[in-house]
């Protein structure tokens, strides 16, 4: 079998390594080490591989937590310490930039990391019916797999949620439907816990008297879903509190809907939020766009700034939340909202929003090019882009420095899933010169 000395980490963090000129992607290894590996996949420019064996250990390497690493698709990153982590995370956003965008930040933030473990208040659970298994099997997907991994806790949920994993595989496994409801998604707020059933069928009475049943003895809500995540609706208990999150720094309460998108990660989001609002620095008088707004997570604290601000997101639905959210806290004065597809962005349609003193950005994975390519003569001085995809970041960085006049003032990541490959980061961007 062939060995090597691995290099770096790629974007899934796989360890690079070259032979014979070759890249060579090999999974379960870590900079610095000397691994015996074998390849799976070859291509003319380029391998991908498995670790077979450790010949020198990197001293980054730590004992996985999770029982089921390995085996479960997720936190794959989780034999590197989780220092190491956000270092190597910090690395893939400076590559990205340069490789990518030809720019460099003028300062690196100070990342923002918290807990490795406990921290995801969302998830989807897949389920199946497993006969050969003894039943069903709640949990995430086996890596690179349509299966459901066997699994009987979850490390980077929350305690009281990876404690019910076998209680649930035990509940559906009674249900009439237990091969009809494919999906769990589960949504952790301040003072209740959802469990969202996706059900291809109704409940018989039996059905629903089992599910009150459990909610009673571990303190859930249950919520049934008969098509897509516009149908949810709570089913028992009926009364009681609402999912929420809270942003105390800004005294700020966010009301949710359990499908509707929501950061994972409560305690780091609140950091994030706060890093935010320090760069863009909203002030009493301006008039602030965050763009692709969701349900309000960056405007309610911009406008309790004392700023105006309109939140721009395509989704009518969370358009709809955003604004319950803004009149229950008391804000709905200085925060208003718009339904538009910012993905068809022209310097027109942004011209009709009329012209911002600063802008707040957080798109999806597909980052915002037609939005930055429409930012004209008008456009506003500040820009805070926060971004979930390095790649997608440094080529709409490219287009503001080359072709828009800003300076790339700062830069740094932001560890929102911890043990995974996944990297958030945060950017300002200032105008240097008019357009």
């Amino acid at each position: 079998m062939p060995t090597g000395i691995i290099e770096s980490l790629d974007h899934e963090a796989r360890g690079v390594t070259r032979l014979d000129g070759k890249t060579v992607f090999v999974e379960g290894a870590l900079p610095g080490e000397s691994v015996e590996y074998a390849s799976y996949r070859r291509k003319p420019s380029y391998e991908l591989a498995r670790t077979l064996r450790v010949l020198a250990a990197s001293a980054e390497r730590v004992t996985p937590h999770c029982p089921h690493f390995g085996v479960c698709g997720g936190c794959s990153m989780q034999h590197l310490d989780p220092a190491a982590q956000v270092a190597v995370k910090q690395r893939l956003l400076e590559d990205n930039l340069w490789h990518l965008g030809r720019i460099k930040a003028d300062q690196l933030y100070a990342p923002i990391y918290g807990q490795a473990w406990g921290y995801r208040y969302r998830a989807r659970l897949s389920v199946r019916f497993v006969l050969k298994k003894g039943g069903v099997l709640v949990g995430f997907h086996e890596r690179k797999s349509s299966y459901v991994a066997d699994m009987r806790q979850c490390e980077i949920l929350p305690l009281h949620l990876s404690v019910l994993l076998l209680p649930l595989r035990e509940l559906i496994g009674q249900l009439s439907i237990r091969d009809r409801l494919p999906q769990v998604e589960v949504a952790v707020g301040e003072r209740m816990t959802a469990l969202v059933l996706r059900i291809l069928e109704a409940l018989n009475p039996a059905d629903e008297a089992l599910l009150r049943e459990f909610a009673d003895r571990y303190t859930v809500v249950f919520y049934l879903q008969p098509q897509g995540p516009a149908t949810a609706y709570r089913f028992y208990p009926q009364d009681g509190p609402r999912l929420s999150y809270l942003l105390p720094d800004f005294a700020v309460e966010h009301y949710f809907s359990p499908t509707e998108f929501t950061q994972v990660n409560h305690s780091i989001n609140r950091v994030l939020v706060r890093r935010a609002l320090r760069l863009l620095d909203p002030q009493p008088g301006e008039r602030v766009a965050d763009m692709f707004c969701g349900l309000g997570n960056f405007t309610l604290p911009i406008a309790r700034s004392g700023a105006c601000v309109m939140g721009v997101e395509g989704s009518p639905e969370l358009v709809r939340r955003a604004t319950e959210n803004a009149a229950a806290n008391g804000l709905d004065g200085l925060a208003e909202y718009r339904v538009a597809n910012l993905f068809e962005a022209t310097a027109e349609t942004l011209a009709a929003l009329g012209c911002f003193d600063k802008m707040l950005i957080d798109p999806p994975r597909e980052g915002a090019l037609e939005l930055i390519k429409a930012l004209d003569s008008d456009a506003p001085q500040r820009i805070v882009y926060i971004s979930c995809s390095p790649a997608t970041l440094a080529r709409d960085a490219a287009i503001l420095v080359a072709q828009k006049n800003y300076q790339l003032r700062g830069a740094g990541v932001i560890n929102m899933f911890p043990n995974t490959s996944h990297v958030e980061s945060i950017a300002l961007f200032e105008r240097s010169a008019a357009l």
